[in-house]
């Protein structure tokens, strides 16, 4: 994620409402990438969900007849405000989807909603489950569902202790949901011996294993002896399915950190930690892909630089008392479901 400059200079955020030094508000232009003023004398205004609820900080221009920004236009079910607190997790979320969509955007992987494409669309459905215990987070045909509750920290830290996870984010989930509803948009209609799905399987394993009784064999027995050798979560052992969506919310999250921290001038080739040599074998494309030297070369820079940020962020957090802001282990097979992740991304990118 980049930081932004206000029309006065003064730095402003991805989430920022108002400039604290000129104190003129603003917000973030989707179509531009960058914030701007808004207000009633300027071209841009503030999405309804932002003027209404102070949700939102995403900018519509100010003829467009609706009156929502196009991140909250994909929400198909928004929770009862009328509910104590209910508007403090909405916020959250939004800032998670949000954030979500800005690395797709970087990515140039589009992502229309349902509403305007039916038929290869994505809309939000975010529920609690207070309202409706029967709801679970999950994708199915373009609907991405999402529980209130982890937006508040308590009940989704119980959540990680109860499964068993080193780490557990409100921005993870919408990343791994990602993953799903891209795989059901830009793989699932390929033939089975198309090279993207053959590639899929090589790396990933055959996704025609049954998913309803993997699920179910995972939650009863947790994940195989071992797992950490293939597989960057234990929940990744699951199925192949859950592989790529673990995967892939890795791979947006080395894209945002890296962004983030270069953005914010922190260049990691001077700082002291030398960088880690990756095995050239992990940034091989599986066959059928025809081999692609240049771009995995770009891909084992990308990963060095993530490999050595993280290992800098992991001690200066536990430097301060807390737990590892990573606490993942990338090894050779997990890097080579990375290297096909990147394929996947540069592949569905749309200039």
């Amino acid at each position: 994620m980049k930081h932004f400059k206000c029309t006065c200079e003064n730095v402003l955020f991805f989430g920022s409402s108002r400039c604290l030094r000129c104190q003129q508000n603003v917000g973030f232009d989707p179509l531009q990438r960058q914030m701007s003023p808004c207000g009633p004398s300027t071209e841009l205004k503030l999405c309804a969900n932002g003027q209404k609820y102070a949700v939102c900080n995403w900018l519509v221009p100010a003829e467009k007849a609706s009156r929502l920004c196009r991140a909250c236009t994909m929400n198909r079910t928004i929770p009862d405000l009328s509910k104590t607190n209910n508007s403090t997790l909405w916020t959250k979320m939004e800032m998670a989807k949000r954030r979500l969509l800005y690395t797709l955007d970087e990515l140039h992987i589009p992502m229309p909603s349902l509403s305007e494409d039916g038929g290869t669309g994505v809309a939000f459905d975010i529920v609690s489950t207070y309202a409706d215990p029967s709801v679970t987070m999950g994708h199915l045909k373009g609907v991405i569902t999402v529980n209130l509750e982890e937006a508040d920290d308590t009940y989704r830290q119980i959540n990680r202790q109860q499964l068993g996870e080193n780490s557990r984010t409100l921005l993870g989930h919408f990343r791994h949901e990602s993953g799903h509803y891209l795989w059901y948009r830009q793989l699932s209609d390929l033939p089975w011996d198309h090279p993207l799905r053959e590639a899929f399987r090589a790396v990933f394993g055959s996704e025609s294993k049954d998913y309803a009784s993997s699920l179910q064999l995972h939650y009863r027995r947790g994940a195989p002896l071992g797992w950490e050798r293939d597989f960057i979560t234990p929940y990744a052992a699951s199925h192949p399915w859950e592989d790529w969506a673990e995967t892939w919310a890795h791979y947006l999250q080395i894209i945002d950190g890296l962004e983030t921290c270069e953005s914010l001038g922190i260049q990691v080739s001077s700082l002291a930690l030398p960088l880690v040599i990756i095995p050239e074998e992990a940034g091989n494309l599986p066959p059928p892909l025809m081999p692609d030297p240049q771009e995995s070369g770009r891909f084992l820079a990308m990963l060095q630089r993530w490999i050595c940020l993280s290992s800098v962020l992991n001690e200066i957090s536990q430097s301060l008392g807390e737990s590892a802001l990573y606490p993942y282990i990338i090894t050779v097979p997990t890097a080579r479901k990375l290297r096909l992740a990147h394929h996947f991304a540069q592949s569905w990118r749309v200039k």
